[in-house]
């Protein structure tokens, strides 16, 4: 039961993640049709959220050691 209960906590970090992921594939569809820089997608929101996500770790590895 304890695991399954472990298991749970991950849903909503999953959902989020997906959630981010379609929103960000849509902005990358969008600035692809309208014949926009490959950077586009990584300047809109869902871009910014993502590059913060990657970021984040490594600033806090470097601040706090």
């Amino acid at each position: 039961m304890s695991s399954f209960l472990e298991i749970i906590k991950y849903v909503p970090v999953l959902i989020a993640a997906f959630l981010l992921g379609t929103w960000f594939m849509s902005e990358t569809k969008k600035a692809k049709i309208q014949r926009k820089p490959w950077y586009a997608p990584y300047i809109s929101t869902p871009g910014i959220l993502i590059l913060l996500a990657l970021i984040l770790p490594i600033l806090i590895k470097i601040i706090y050691g």
